[in-house]
């Protein structure tokens, strides 16, 4: 408790005179002077790395900082304890701005250029450590702007859990927390500066549970039904099943549970499955075979079958009306330069990843705009894309090269690499807040370009069904 005072303090001391903040230079030039205090913040969720729905120092810590700083905050919406919604102002416009703060199993690392654990179970290998901090920071900026400005409006952070696996933000797109909004504003931690209109896969997760009959492996097999050999027999087909499915689709899985001792038939296993589409449709066709696969290799090993969806996300809407806003917010910010220390970091961790020298100049360039870019991963900003007006970007808080969910991520995301490109992400959503606010033609041309995309007769239907959410999808 007393670190997290003394980052408030921090905080404090940095503040600028809110009577001086009346534009968008001002704005930005108010998060420098706070850049300090957010990255002691940011450095604080690194160390805790609590996993999804698990996040409770983290998004105290957040919640604390808005509060803090004028917000309103309302803890556990949509039936989730660690998700919460600061807000600042009266009527509309109404601008939200996404935060993440949930870290990944097994990825516990050192600040270090070399594979070094720090001893954790878990690390922000997503940088959502960053991701949160930064947002938070934006909306501060934001609100002390319209209150200096007296610009009307409202602006709202959205304390966001478990992006990785456990899809908070679909609970929330269902229970209508976004319903209201007129504009989403998200970013992500990456190893390069990009606000091209990228793409991300609806996704379908699932946890395939066998049942069988346990007897000495030796002694009594044939008085046995092993759990074991019904998700080897689910995963030979699905694995053949790739090659008749479209190419762009992905499917992953991991045996969760295959028994606990050779010389006993397992009557309990689990398979974990990903599947993923461009296409929230043909995401449910191929999980709907993956289903029968199970209940074939069920029916073919004497076992039986039952399965969990645990999340299902829908792919990312894009908007090009804020897409082109935010790229060009984000290209008159600029990337980062780094010092020799850090340019020394970068040198160690570019030859960890195989490369021959260092790209400095992906850290400092903001990539060319494109109006459509591939990606593979998948996200639920996905489902608030189809519920108000999104837009987002990357910022390079990585060593360019770096992927995403590695050790390497972890390690700049924990020094001063990190931290810069925090700043740039939060300085980018900061200004592009206020050109909504100052400009609302934007956000007339943004929704319109939304509803055409989204279609006339869509209805938001969630692809986890009337489930609720999975607050122990990690176990």
């Amino acid at each position: 408790m007393r670190r997290i005072v003394s980052l408030h303090l921090l905080l404090l001391l940095s503040v600028f005179s809110i009577s001086a903040q009346k534009t968008k230079v001002d704005a930005l030039k108010g998060l420098d002077d706070k850049a300090q205090a957010y990255g002691e913040i940011a450095l604080q969720i690194w160390n805790w790395a609590e996993m999804g729905y698990q996040e409770e120092k983290s998004a105290a810590l957040l919640q604390e900082t808005l509060s803090d700083a004028g917000f309103t905050v309302t803890e556990g919406i949509a039936e989730i304890p660690t998700a919460f919604v600061a807000e600042y102002g009266k009527g509309s416009p109404v601008i939200a701005i996404l935060g993440e703060y949930d870290a990944l199993p097994g990825l516990s690392q050192q600040a270090v250029p070399e594979k070094k654990s720090a001893g954790g179970v878990a690390g922000h290998a997503c940088g959502h450590h960053l991701f949160g901090t930064a947002s938070a920071g934006a909306a501060i900026a934001v609100k002390d702007w319209l209150k200096a400005s007296g610009a009307k409006g409202t602006i709202r952070f959205y304390g966001c859990p478990a992006e990785e696996g456990g899809g908070a933000k679909v609970y929330m797109s269902r229970e209508g927390v976004f319903n209201d909004v007129d504009v989403a504003l998200h970013w992500h931690p990456s190893s390069q500066n990009a606000a091209s209109a990228a793409a991300a896969l609806a996704n379908i997760s699932a946890k395939f549970r066998f049942k069988g009959i346990s007897a000495h492996a030796a002694g009594a097999p044939q008085m046995g039904r092993s759990a074991l050999d019904g998700v080897e027999a689910m995963n030979i087909m699905v694995n053949m099943m790739r090659e008749h499915i479209p190419q762009e689709a992905r499917i992953h899985y991991v045996i969760t549970d295959g028994g606990k001792a050779p010389n006993v038939v397992p009557d309990f296993a689990e398979v974990y499955y990903y599947a993923r589409h461009n296409s929230r449709d043909v995401v449910r066709d191929i999980f709907n075979r993956i289903v029968k696969a199970g209940e074939g290799a069920a029916l073919g090993t004497g076992t039986t079958m039952t399965y969990e969806i645990v999340n299902g996300v829908h792919e990312l809407l894009p908007n090009l009306v804020l897409q082109k806003l935010v790229h060009s917010n984000l290209s008159s910010i600029g990337g980062i330069t780094y010092t020799p220390e850090e340019r020394a970091f970068a040198e160690k961790i570019a030859l960890s990843l195989g490369q021959k020298d260092l790209n400095e100049m992906g850290a400092m360039e903001v990539q060319p705009f494109k109006e459509t870019a591939r990606a593979y991963g998948s996200t639920d900003v996905g489902d608030v894309s189809f519920v108000v007006p999104t837009v987002g970007f990357g910022a390079a808080t990585w060593v360019p090269g770096t992927p995403a969910h590695s050790w390497q991520a972890v390690a700049s995301g924990g020094m001063s690499i990190g931290k810069k490109g925090m700043m740039v992400a939060s300085k980018t959503l900061t200004a592009t807040a206020i050109d909504l606010f100052s400009d609302t033609s934007l956000i007339e041309k943004a929704k319109a370009e939304f509803e055409e995309r989204r279609g006339s007769d869509f209805v938001y239907e969630p692809l986890v069904g009337n489930r609720a959410p999975a607050l122990d999808y990690r176990k």
